[in-house]
């Protein structure tokens, strides 16, 4: 741990969660993209059936993309990209999508990308200390629903040379990006009330450690004061163990404990147990956007990198969702948090958010070939612009439109294999 005290090391005050506060937001990167895409997987025999993670392993092929294969505690499918250029992490992961797809249909299964599993409930497959740990302290059903039954797509990109103005730009412009890629409505086979039912699941979860990080305008003091206040979920206790938190303790609190204070270790191990919608780690990962179809996630990517990696567009952008969402919204402690409320219970159906996000997108497509976006990818953005934005119709709204046909097309949806 850069800046901290050995890692097995007693902290000996707040001031040292500063330095590591400090470190997550170290100036610099070369504009470079990562992206890590989670999927829920379907047996096209029967769109309710849960498929087993091991069956799904015993398909996957090489990857020649060279992306990183994990799970999700309900199985879901996670690709983690190489990081690089944009067209070279997004070819790279298109690659390896396609090769997934191809192997995973040979076994009569389908990926689906949809932020919150439509038909069936959470069922956990995934059995590790950390997930036991988790899913007692986020008890049911949101914890369950959060941890088997939700995907996305989290883009990770560079801070620049001036951290603060990404850290805020990824804030401000969160509302319109969450509202325009809302493409979760359904559980259970029904409209949940949300656009984003993703979104709506982690807004019932602890807020100490799922809530936006507060903006004072001094980020490094924001994320050190929300790690300090973030309830401690689990402790290590050697080896493979981990003991539940159940007392509603802080990080603060443990601190100030004299049994066993936390060491930088426990510090580093607390930050990945919190899940804010804009996280910093040396770069900034945005985890507020659902999973998007095959067809789609691309342009989830590039819109996100362009809005908040590029100057021309950023500026653009933020003038018009200022114009559109009033002067609250760009306030600091106490904020108007109204939009992000609105973008995921009514995705683009909200008219501020809808008017804001074609400003947005047009901002962010004249800024994608000083990108070195490919003729490809521009046209995947003004594709997805035409059908879903310029209309108002976040793709949640084709979910919805199938899952009220006559005849219930929803579970065909889930198991068609290439419907783009």
């Amino acid at each position: 741990m850069i800046g901290l005290t050995t890692e097995g090391s007693p902290l000996r005050d707040a001031s040292e969660v500063g330095d590591y506060a400090h470190q997550c937001f170290r100036p610099g990167g070369d504009d470079q993209v990562g992206v890590e895409l989670e999927f829920l997987v379907f047996d096209r025999m029967s769109a309710t059936r849960h498929v087993p993670m091991d069956r799904v392993e015993r398909v996957l092929p090489p990857l020649p993309g060279g992306s990183r294969v994990t799970f999700e505690p309900g199985g879901q499918l996670e690709l983690s990209g190489p990081a690089g250029s944009l067209t070279g992490a997004i070819d790279g992961l298109t690659a390896d999508v396609a090769a997934v797809r191809q192997a995973l249909a040979h076994d009569g299964l389908v990926l689906a990308g949809v932020g919150l599993d439509p038909m069936r409930q959470a069922v956990r497959q995934l059995r590790q200390p950390r997930y036991d740990a988790m899913a007692e302290f986020l008890g049911r059903p949101y914890g369950a629903l959060m941890m088997c039954s939700t995907a996305s797509i989290q883009v990770n990109l560079d801070l620049g040379e001036r951290p603060r103005t990404r850290w805020e730009r990824a804030h401000l412009l969160g509302p319109v990006l969450t509202a325009a890629f809302a493409n979760s409505p359904l559980s259970r086979g029904r409209p949940c009330g949300w656009m984003s039912g993703r979104q709506a699941v982690w807004e019932h979860l602890d807020p100490t450690r799922t809530a936006p990080v507060p903006a004072s305008g001094d980020p490094v003091a924001d994320w050190a004061r929300y790690l300090l206040d973030a309830r401690v979920m689990l402790v290590r206790e050697g080896g493979e163990r981990c003991r539940t938190v159940r007392d509603g303790s802080t990080f603060r609190d443990w601190l100030g404990s004299r049994e066993r204070p936390p060491t930088a270790e426990d510090l580093a191990y607390h930050a990945t147990t919190v899940f804010p919608p804009v996280r910093p780690r040396g770069w900034l990962e945005i985890r507020f956007l659902d999973a998007q179809r095959p067809a789609d996630w691309p342009v989830c990517v590039a819109v996100t990198h362009a809005l908040i990696s590029d100057d021309r567009a950023a500026d653009a952008a933020l003038a018009a969702v200022e114009s559109c969402l009033g002067p609250g919204w760009r306030r600091g402690p106490g904020a108007d948090r109204e939009p992000w409320a609105s973008a995921a219970r009514r995705g683009l159906a909200d008219p501020r958010l809808a008017r804001a996000a074609v400003a947005c997108f047009r901002a962010a497509a004249e800024a994608l070939p000083r990108l070195g976006a490919t003729p490809a990818l521009t046209g995947a953005v003004a594709a997805f612009t035409d059908r879903h934005v310029t209309t108002g119709r976040s793709p949640a709204a084709d979910l919805m439109d199938l899952a009220r046909e006559p005849g219930r097309r929803l579970p065909a949806w889930l198991t068609e294999e290439g419907r783009e």
